[in-house]
């Protein structure tokens, strides 16, 4: 799930131009373009570290209810919403880091990991809503729905796990073949809005200390720049 969470057959994830294998690098001799293939099993390790803040999040939420340790605060249930957001902030930043990384470095090997965090970006922020629908409005529909209407900055976040949806959804190999390269990408750049829309969120969400918030918008604003700049380089090498 990428632009993106957040662009001919592309293996991995149909990586934009110049991000696969086989493209040539743009600032770099051939020659000189590092060919290192990371292994398979990689990947499992860097998913079961990637679920760490769930597990201890589940760790600590039993740990208060049945030891009173008070893990999470005198608030649990804000303090459940901020860590998962915080760690959807977290998963969204490497998801969009990997294409110019590849872009940089040349090991076209790192799209796999694109996808992987998107998905991971996408699970913790059905996680956060999740703890809010259950815990916080306590599945009260009606309750839900004023709070969307009414709360300016539960709107806006809202409106962005919607547009990472369809992103999640079409994350498979199977998608892209069937959308086909070109519409695939087109949608996945739905995660650039979807990442404004909850960056605006966390930073009403947070009221005063507005530090990471400003941290982190200044991270996407790069990988943003990043992203568009390969774009248009892309763009005039076709011309």
């Amino acid at each position: 799930m990428e632009a993106g969470a957040a662009a001919g057959a592309v293996p991995r994830g149909g990586p934009p131009a110049g991000e696969g294998k086989g493209a040539a690098p743009r600032s770099r001799h051939r020659s000189s373009a590092p060919r290192i293939r990371a292994p398979q099993w990689l990947k499992y390790p860097v998913i079961a570290l990637s679920l760490l803040p769930a597990a201890w999040l589940a760790f600590a939420l039993w740990s208060d209810l049945t030891r009173n340790t008070r893990l999470l605060g005198a608030n649990p249930v804000k303090e459940m919403e901020h860590y998962l957001g915080e760690w959807n902030i977290r998963f969204l930043v490497l998801t969009l880091a990997v294409s110019p990384l590849i872009q940089a470095t040349g090991w076209g090997w790192l799209i796999r990991y694109r996808r992987i965090f998107g998905l991971l970006a996408f699970l913790y922020i059905f996680l956060h809503l999740t703890v809010y629908f259950v815990l916080d409005v306590e599945l009260d529909a009606a309750l839900l729905v004023e709070d969307v209407t009414d709360r300016l900055y539960i709107t806006l976040g809202m409106a962005g796990f919607l547009l990472l949806v369809p992103l999640a959804i079409t994350s498979t190999k199977g998608w892209i073949r069937r959308m086909g390269n070109r519409r695939w990408n087109a949608l996945h750049w739905l995660i650039f809005p979807a990442v404004v829309l909850g960056m605006v969120h966390y930073y009403m969400a947070v009221k005063r200390d507005i530090r990471e918030p400003l941290v982190y918008a200044l991270i996407f604003g790069v990988l943003f720049w990043a992203r568009l700049r390969n774009r248009r380089g892309s763009r005039g090498q076709a011309a």
